[in-house]
């Protein structure tokens, strides 16, 4: 591994892009230790687990510290989710994609707007929010006024929408994708005060305990992962002048986690939804809602794990077309052994999928 990063490191432009790339994480952490302007960081108070905790931990803590990063990459990756379901039922978008490089610029212009729209309605649930009765960030400030909900709903979406054009820089110009690096970034930020906690308020037993479960766990998820269903392809030979092309066997890999951890992510801002419009309204009504979908309650258990079934159904359908996989594989004069080329073997691989 470290030979690994020494001859990466002698390559100049490998070199350059890794610093790059250093940089902009370091810039993107900086900010998440920023706070956003008239707003009390200490009345906020989200280890009591549910979908803020969970959001502060894909932010590196951002949200808990009430910084300019506090949305992180979540409005992002919401109106990247939305986009491509969007593909599926909407033919103009279904058409952008398949244009080619030019389609594809236009659909993530449309993704960024979008990221930007997303962010101003969650920020100003934001400035609701914080300012219930859980809350009351703004006491300490001298209460919530026009101007003070006003910049704090400004920094906050400006600071989504430059996260997000910070996770571009790096895909553009530094080393793998942005998103998945700064996601990564904020989550490795949590672990050494998690470790800490552990060691400083559990017995020596439970830190073997925890250190086996978690090894047991990664193994896990590596092994789903990797898990893949092989399905047999075979290409028809072609001759063309005087040479055989084709003939020879391959397979399609089918990954059983072709969805990821995206539709976790989706679900979880879904159900943010209701309690951040709650927050916006005086009636009884909406904070009984806001009640029954509160993080730790029955009913937001049971709801995330249905959206969470829904969104990969319907995630890994954009990911993965069987109907336009099986196009490629006529075009190319690939088939499936016992399989007719065309809507037959499509048909095969959505069930197979």
């Amino acid at each position: 591994m470290w030979q690994s990063l020494t001859n990466a490191w002698k390559l100049p432009d490998l070199r350059k892009k890794l610093l790059f790339t250093a940089m902009i994480i370091a810039i993107y952490r900086l900010g998440c230790y920023v706070p956003v302007p008239g707003v009390d960081p200490g009345a906020l108070d989200l280890s009591g687990g549910g979908v803020f905790d969970f959001m502060n931990l894909f932010t590196g803590g951002a949200l808990q510290q009430m910084a300019i990063f506090a949305m992180g990459i979540m409005p992002y990756i919401t109106a990247s989710i939305i986009m491509q379901l969007l593909t599926m039922v909407s033919k103009r978008l279904e058409a952008l994609m398949k244009e080619g490089p030019a389609g594809q610029k236009k659909v993530n212009q449309y993704t960024r707007y979008f990221t930007a729209g997303l962010a101003l309605i969650e920020a100003v649930g934001f400035v609701f929010l914080f300012n219930s009765e859980q809350y009351h960030a703004f006491e300490a400030v001298g209460g919530l006024t026009l101007l003070r909900g006003f910049l704090v709903v400004l920094t906050l979406t400006v600071g989504a929408v430059m996260v997000m054009w910070l996770g571009e820089l790096i895909t553009q110009r530094g080393i793998g994708n942005g998103i998945s690096l700064m996601i990564f970034a904020s989550i490795v930020s949590r672990l050494p005060g998690g470790i800490l906690t552990l060691f400083t308020t559990m017995h020596p037993v439970y830190w073997v305990v925890m250190a086996v479960v978690a090894v047991l766990v990664v193994v896990f998820i590596i092994y789903v992962t990797q898990g893949q269903r092989r399905i047999p392809v075979q290409y028809a030979k072609r001759v063309v002048g005087r040479k055989v092309y084709g003939g020879q066997s391959t397979y399609l890999p089918l990954r059983v986690n072709m969805a990821g951890v995206i539709p976790v992510i989706f679900a979880s801002s879904v159900l943010l939804l209701p309690v951040t419009l709650a927050s916006m309204v005086p009636w009884s009504w909406a904070k009984r809602l806001a009640e029954i979908f509160g993080p730790n309650s029955w009913w937001y258990i049971a709801a995330e794990v249905i959206l969470i079934i829904l969104f990969t159904y319907f995630y890994t359908a954009v990911q993965f077309n069987p109907i336009d996989q099986a196009d490629n594989l006529k075009k190319y004069g690939g088939f499936v052994p016992g399989i007719r080329p065309g809507r037959p073997t499509a048909a095969y691989l959505d069930r197979v999928l």
